[in-house]
């Protein structure tokens, strides 16, 4: 593509709710555009966005994927996102790239969920024009009613552009509402018609309720409704791409995607009413040199620039960074700066992705999406830039972690395989998370979701060939003490020739929450020689990891050594260090002690209906509700602070309570004490636990 082409660019993702039709959508475009020879369906595994083999097997999209098509002079990225909650994250990264979107919607009402609010705030928050596409008309019950009823819950403001021509099974085609033509569609062939006579009133109301919502684009128009009362077609369609391209409202096309119904009219406003990048602010970045801001406009003579907002890992091939161009050219041979982790990188072969084939091609302009393979050291949110013009541009999205499990590999051979294969996943997956818990010693995997772990534990099968086991991670308890003690710690052997010999008086007292330990020597007139206070100390610390009630970590304790006695040939380091166990564990039993658990700050937003349900189970969990606010149109916040032993598997639990409407951000506040009764069974538990490992 000549630079002077590059307004001839759209990258558009196709975003929506999980199951909501988007990827048939997306392989009906690429049949109309011509660039298939058929429309490909999820159903059968004949998609061409859907490649993966989980995706095939679970008949829905779980990553991004990429296509381009030619229409009408255009180039157009497809970009055709996951949409169930636990892969949320990558049709986030994708909205960094589009230049537009288009936002795909069900005909059945009833089927807003958390996934399309979130993916329509995130649209408003980047400034992303978006046109609306309602598909599956031709379903029972489905009606373009319903699907406005379910915007308004968005707090959208539709602009309706088409009406369909009959319902259900007899849905046929759509009328254009601005052309005042219909469009009816037979065995993937379309014929204009004149509006059907008993449609006529229909499409009169619904171009008047048009002129209405476009007339409120810009003060000019607004104006010129007001004085004569209707726009000539010109105005509409000034004030159409004006209010699209401000989020004034959301253009509403019809359809049915796999019928091929209504797709040459959404490729036609996608042309028209999505902008290209030039058309866009400039993204906004930091000289990394001196922390100043600059902007890099989408212009082919301006320095180079990019964006990885990929990465695809293949054990065989390697790995491949998809890249957004957003200044200057790309071409093969390039050598660039990664201003994130400043390093230099060369470009290689440039191609682009078709689902999973790879099309070469010499260049690359802004607004385009491409790969490149075998980069050093980049990665996903990493910036590329020219060395002598560098810019950082800000980081992919953050992305919680809403679930964990912990993992082994099924042999212990496989230990090392495995954290290879996950952190070679992590690098593809930007809502994957792998680290080992210091204090339970268990390698822990956190994701957006239970399926998005599941599917990571398949991926490092398939692509590393090692099994892992999941189980639920353990809670990290720690214990401490309510009151003080003083306990001797007595140590006393003697196996013929020199003995040992420790004698030595602790006193334990708590400190304040997160303080930690101390150790304080009181010991006066030598009782104990100094150089064996160190091997006090030592073995009080050494205490602190081991715990006494249940075996997790001791905190929050000052331990004051303040007399003992020592002799002179038996006693020993090793003694001392023993005879502080002892009296360590003495003196711990009989100061109060008490288990501490974590509390964590939950966030919870849930739809107005669903707020007595959700405050009901946060009491069943022994939590506590800090307040709830309304959100937006009917919609409320809850905070509450809740034990972590009791949310570790909450995202299933709250999605089945608000039929998916919900959504939740957790994150650690402080430790607190566990109820006794509840302490008790822990206590228990771990006791069984000591016992069946020492059978």
């Amino acid at each position: 593509m000549p630079p002077d082409e590059v307004q001839r660019l759209r990258s558009v993702a196709i975003v929506g709710q999980g199951g909501g039709g988007k990827t048939t959508v997306a392989d009906a475009l690429l049949f109309v555009a011509g660039a298939a020879t058929r429309i490909g369906r999820v159903d059968d595994g004949s998609s061409a966005f859907d490649t993966e083999p989980e995706e095939q097997r679970r008949k829905s999209s779980l990553t991004a994927s990429l296509h381009h098509v030619g229409w009408k002079k255009h180039e157009i990225v497809l970009m055709d996102t996951p949409g169930y909650a636990a892969f949320l994250h990558d049709a986030h990264n994708c909205l960094v790239a589009a230049t537009g979107a288009v936002f795909v919607l069900g005909a059945t009402g009833g089927e807003v969920k958390v996934e399309a609010e979130k993916l329509w705030g995130w649209l408003r928050e980047r400034g992303i024009p978006a046109i609306g596409f309602v598909t599956r008309l031709d379903r029972e019950r489905a009606s373009l009613g319903q699907a406005l009823d379910d915007l308004k819950l968005l707090g959208v403001r539709p602009a309706v552009l088409q009406v369909p021509i009959g319902s259900e099974a007899g849905f046929r085609g759509v009328v254009d509402v601005l052309a005042d033509k219909a469009f009816v569609y037979e065995d993937e062939a379309v014929r204009e018609e004149p509006v059907p006579a008993e449609m006529a009133d229909a499409v009169r109301a619904a171009r008047e309720l048009l002129t209405e919502t476009v007339a409120e684009a810009t003060d000019e128009l607004l104006e010129k409704y007001l004085e004569h009362g209707e726009l000539s077609p010109e105005d509409l369609l000034a004030g159409l791409h004006e209010g699209t391209r401000g989020g004034k409202f959301l253009p509403i096309l019809c359809g049915a995607g796999v019928r091929g119904i209504g797709l040459q009219p959404l490729l036609d406003a996608i042309v028209t009413m999505l902008p290209p990048a030039s058309e866009l602010p400039p993204w906004a970045g930091d000289d990394p040199k001196t922390g100043a801001s600059v902007e890099r406009p989408a212009d082919p003579a301006a320095p180079f620039s990019a964006y990885v907002l990929k990465t695809i890992v293949d054990p065989h091939a390697g790995k491949l960074s998809v890249l957004r161009v957003v200044s200057g050219r790309a071409h093969g041979d390039l050598t660039v700066l990664n201003s994130y982790r400043e390093g230099r990188e060369r470009l290689g072969h440039l191609v682009r992705l078709e689902g999973r084939k790879q099309v070469g091609v010499q260049q690359a302009f802004p607004g385009d999406v491409v790969a490149v393979a075998k980069l050093k050291d980049t990665h996903s949110g990493d910036t590329l830039c020219d060395e002598k013009a560098p810019v950082v541009f800000p980081p992919l999205p953050d992305v919680p972690a809403v679930i964990s499990f912990a993992l082994q590999a099924k042999s212990r051979a496989d230990d090392d395989k495995v954290m290879q294969g996950l952190h070679r996943l992590m690098e593809e997956d930007t809502g994957l998370r792998v680290h080992r818990d210091e204090q339970t010693n268990e390698f822990v995997i956190s994701g957006s979701g239970q399926l998005h772990v599941e599917l990571a534990v398949e991926r490092v099968r398939r692509k590393f060939g090692v099994e892992v086991e999941l189980k639920a991670p353990k809670v990290p308890y720690k214990e401490t003490i309510r009151g003080s003690a003083r306990a001797q710690g007595r140590h006393k052997k003697q196996t013929g020739g020199h003995g040992q010999f420790a004698d030595c008086w602790l006193e334990l007292t708590p400190l304040p929450r997160g303080a930690g330990f101390e150790f304080e020597d009181a010991v006066v007139g030598g009782a104990i020689p100094r150089q064996f206070i160190p091997a006090v100390e030592k073995g009080s610390r050494e205490m602190l990891g081991q715990g006494i009630l249940a075996g997790y970590p001791i905190v929050d304790v000052k331990v004051k050594v303040y007399d003992g006695s020592a002799h002179d040939v038996d006693s020993s380091e090793m003694a001392f260090k023993i005879a502080a166990h002892l009296g360590f564990r003495k003196a711990f039993e009989q100061a109060k002690p008490v288990l501490l658990e974590p509390m964590m700050v939950l966030t919870v937003t849930v739809p107005d209906e669903h707020m007595g349900d959700v405050i009901g189970d946060l009491n069943s969990r022994r939590g506590k509700v800090l307040g709830a606010e309304p959100k937006g149109t009917g919609q409320q916040v809850i905070r509450a602070q809740v034990p972590m032993a009791e949310v570790l598997r909450y995202a299933p639990d709250l999605r089945s309570m608000t039929q998916g409407r919900g959504d939740f951000a957790l994150e650690l506040a402080h430790y607190e004490e566990v109820p006794a009764h509840v302490a008790e069974r822990i206590v228990k538990d771990a006791a069984g636990a000591r016992a069946e490992k020492h059978a």
